[in-house]
This record gives structure tokens, sequence and C-alpha cells, in this order.
């Protein structure tokens, strides 16, 4: 279907994807704006039901619509692959008086270029990369733009020491066992201070209030930038609107605001089947590695692409895959229910511990890909990879953790895996060397290390040659 930029979206977005007259909505929209000839329905999924002999074969009914025809069929397993960026998130409700508010408001799906605000006063609703974007777009056009934030977020560049990319310096193996087997407190101070190597979040208005928990940072390279040359403003949270104007919690007024702007997220919903098959406890989302629902006679089920780890999703999601269709063919088994359970149990835990409340679909990156690894034998073996090949191991452990890992062994291995991790610095860097001047300069995969531990060794030596 294509994507229109002033679509209407109905308030209650979910049921109404799901309401049969959807096809029949858009193609009225359509007519209007003269876009019908560029319409293409594809097909929708109405139901998905369990089988009456669900409980012996494991099968689902599976009704879809296209043009109108209904149409049911029977499949043996099914994986619900939709993501979590699917419904625009628009909490109206969350602020008085926006009933009352004369200028426009929408939500940063709708968004699509920055020219129809020029000389605009325009308010961006949330901290989330999108707003970041928008913001920081619309401030080279618009007359003014405020960022308004309920808790703050880290902003990051995309561009780290020594001007190599963020996450192939920091999303590294070493850095997970770190983090996994220092004490709290050392781990959170290292954690902050990471996310303020670039500048002083305090100073811009922009420190989250709990800084320690593992929120999805921001990344941003030109916020800072526009913070300082006064483009872009950082409020706290709306407490109501006016006719006109927004008053923030601190007292502060933005006065004759033409537009609001919510960058407030996504939900997700799944209005073809029966919720409480993945929401089997207090109406939260209870998967087993977040994929199976414990609770079905049959693993014929699963949620792909959920979970938001903190790294990349394509990785991430295909070994979702590769393990959900083994345990679909009956080559992978699933624990019992209680085990299942305790296991969501004791990650629901962590999760409140590492990210807090509110973001209990996160995870850590390389934890979860090694977990899922580990199921069908993908899991490289970092020990015996030290003792039989140094060099591989050296990049494995302390460089980028990249996805070749998970095709050195077991099913899927691929036997260009290990060339791919030694080189993929060269092609980190080549398309940098567009001017010649000198021989590329790779990262030292030690060194950073050895910098940093070099002032406690020399503390210890100090201390150690004095009481002697």
């Amino acid at each position: 279907m294509m994507c229109f930029p002033d679509f209407p979206y109905p308030d209650d977005f979910p049921n109404f994807m799901h309401n049969n007259k959807i096809q029949e909505y858009i193609t009225v929209f359509a007519k209007e704006k003269n876009l019908l000839k560029y319409i293409q329905f594809k097909t929708l999924v109405s139901s998905v039901n369990k089988r009456p002999d669900f409980s012996v074969t494991g099968q689902w009914d599976v009704t879809t619509e296209r043009d109108g025809k209904k149409e049911s069929t029977v499949f043996d397993a099914v994986l619900i692959c939709s993501g979590h960026h699917v419904y625009p998130n628009l909490p109206k409700e969350s602020f008085p008086g926006l009933k009352l508010f004369k200028g426009k408001c929408f939500h940063s799906r709708e968004y699509k270029e920055p020219g129809i605000f020029k000389g605009k006063r325009v308010l961006v609703i949330g901290l989330g990369n999108s707003g970041c974007d928008i913001a920081t777009e619309l401030s080279r056009t618009a007359k003014q733009v405020i960022i308004s934030s309920r808790s703050g977020s880290w902003v990051i560049s995309r561009v780290w020491d020594d001007g190599y990319p963020w996450d192939m310096v920091l999303v590294n193996r070493f850095e997970t066992f770190l983090k996994n087997n220092l004490p709290k407190a050392i781990s959170d101070w290292w954690y902050k201070k990471k996310m303020n190597a670039k500048f002083k979040h305090e100073n811009y208005g922009l420190m989250p209030l709990n800084g320690t928990l593992r929120k999805e940072p921001v990344f941003n390279d030109e916020l800072p930038a526009c913070i300082l040359c006064g483009t872009v403003s950082i409020k706290p949270n709306v407490k109501e609107f006016t006719e006109t104007s927004a008053i923030f919690e601190d007292g502060t007024v933005f006065e004759a605001i033409d537009c609001v702007i919510f960058a407030t997220g996504y939900g997700y919903a799944y209005p073809f089947f029966d919720e409480s098959i993945i929401k089997s406890r207090n109406n939260e989302i209870t998967l087993f590695k977040d994929i199976f629902p414990p609770s079905l006679e049959k693993p014929t089920l699963g949620i792909i692409g959920l979970v938001q780890s903190l790294g990349a999703a394509i990785p991430t999601v295909d070994l979702q895959a590769r393990w959900a269709v083994k345990v679909v063919k009956g080559t992978c088994t699933l624990p019992s229910i209680t085990d299942m359970m305790n296991d969501i149990d004791k990650k629901m835990r962590e999760r409140l511990k590492w990210f807090g409340t509110s973001n209990t679909m996160l995870t850590d990156y390389i934890n979860y890909m090694d977990e899922l690894a580990s199921f069908i034998g993908a899991k490289p073996n970092i020990p015996w990879l030290f003792l039989t090949d140094p060099k591989l191991a050296v990049e494995v452990f302390f460089g980028p953790c990249s996805p070749y890992q998970f095709r050195l062994v077991g099913p899927g291995k691929w036997p260009g895996a290990r060339n791919a991790i030694l080189t993929q610095w060269d092609r980190a860097l080549k398309p940098m060397k567009t001017r010649a001047v000198g021989t590329p300069l790779k990262p030292c995969l030690l060194c950073r290390w050895v910098r940093l531990l070099a002032l406690p060794i020399l503390v210890v030596a100090i201390f150690l040659a004095w009481i002697q």
C-alpha cells in the first residue's frame, strides 16, 4: 500500500487496521487526492486461529483478504514478523488542553519535508531519534524549534573515538564482558563516562533522569551544535496546552505555536489473533527468549522482531528466524513451561535492573545473540579460538561483534566468515578513502584497553613499592 504524507490516521489505528473497511477508507482518501492510480492493495491477514486439533497438529487457520475476497488456509506454523514500529503512538490524552489547541498536531510518521514549516514556530514532543532528526532538520527553516522531553536521553555521535563508527568501537564482546562482571557501581560510572565523552549532557538539558539505565541512545551529530547555536532549545515535559501555547512543567511558556509534532514512538498490536496467547500474565508480553509463547501446546507460533536489541536489527532477527525455524521443524526443542516461565521472570528482573520499567522490550545485543546462537550451535567458542586461531580470536573478542561471527560454526556455516571478520575494518574505511593521503589506519584493538588499565596498574605498582 502506498504511504501518503497527509494520510488521516484514525485515532484507534490498530483496531481500525483490522476493520474490513480499511481498503474502502483508503480508496476514498485516494480519490479525493487524485492518487487512486497509485494504489495497490496487498494481502490483509484477517485472523489467525488455532485449529480444533491444535493440541495434536499445532496447525493454524489463517484467513486473508484481498480485493474484498476472503480465503482461509491451513498452515503448520506461523511466524509474525511485523516488528515493533507498527502503529503510531499518539498520547493525546496525556496532555491536558490539547483539544483546545488551534494549530496543527500530528505524529512524526506523517512528517515528510521541512519546506512547509518555513517561518513557523514548532514544538517537537519526544527526544528520540525521530524527534531529534526532525528538530535539527527544521532548525534550518523554521523560525523557532523546541524539543520537549519527559525524561531526557543520551545523545551520542555516530563518529566515535579517532573517527571510527561508534558501533564498531563500542559493540564488542570485551565491553559486554566488563559490563557483566564488573560491580554495578563501576559499570555505571564507566557507562556514564562514555556517554558524556563528547559533551556534558547536563549542560545541554539532555541528561536522562536516571543516567545509569541503558536506555537506547539517540544518534545525532547535529543536535549539540544546534543547541549551542540556539536554533533548537530543550524543555521539560508539557504540563498543558492552551489555544496557542504550551506550558511546560518548569512554568515556562512557548507562545504562538504553529505546529506540534509528536515524536512519541510506536506501539505494536496483533489484532488478527487472540493476544492473550502472548500476554498470559498481567497483560505483559510473556515470550520465551522474546519469540515463543510458553503456554502453547505446540511451539508453532513465533514472534520475530518484537524485541529491541541494543545493536543491529537485521542480524538479531536473522538469528531469531534461524532458531525459530528449527524449533518449528522439531530439530530444536523448548524447555518445560515451568522452566520457560522461570527464564522469562529472570530476564524481566535483569531488564528492570538495566533498562527500567519503561523499556522492558530492550535487551543487550551480544548476550541475546549468543543465547540464540547457542541453541543452534552457532555461538563461537572464544577460549578455543584463542588456542587455535589467536589472530581471529582477538578480532572476535575485542573487535566489532559483526554478524559474520555467527557464521563461523554450526548450521549455516560460511567458509568466508573468517576472512570477512579479519578484513571488516578494510571495508569500513574504504568509502572514506576517496582522497589518498596515506595508508588507512586501522584501530589497535588492545591499545585502548592498555591505556585504560595503565593508570590503575601504575597506582598499584607505586603502592606496592611504597609498602616494601
